[in-house]
């Protein structure tokens, strides 16, 4: 199984930080903000989880589209 690609973008906006994920297989961003203390490593992890989670919903609750777990 081939890991999939996330695009990420970090946006500091005060003492938080926007992460924005995008999966360009199937066009779907999701956002979330974290306190900027928290390392890149942790709020990558928050926004894959988040994009996941959006994914597989769509899906109807199965495995998410695609040909792998994603990967940022």
């Amino acid at each position: 199984m081939r890991p999939r690609e996330v695009l990420l973008e970090f946006y500091p906006v005060g003492r938080v930080v926007k992460v924005t994920a995008v999966d360009p297989a199937t066009l779907t961003e999701v956002s979330i903000q974290a306190p900027a203390h928290l390392s890149e490593d942790a709020m990558s992890n928050a926004a894959i989880a988040k994009l996941t989670y959006v994914l597989r919903k769509r899906a109807g609750n199965g495995p998410a589209p695609g040909n792998g777990p994603l990967i940022a």
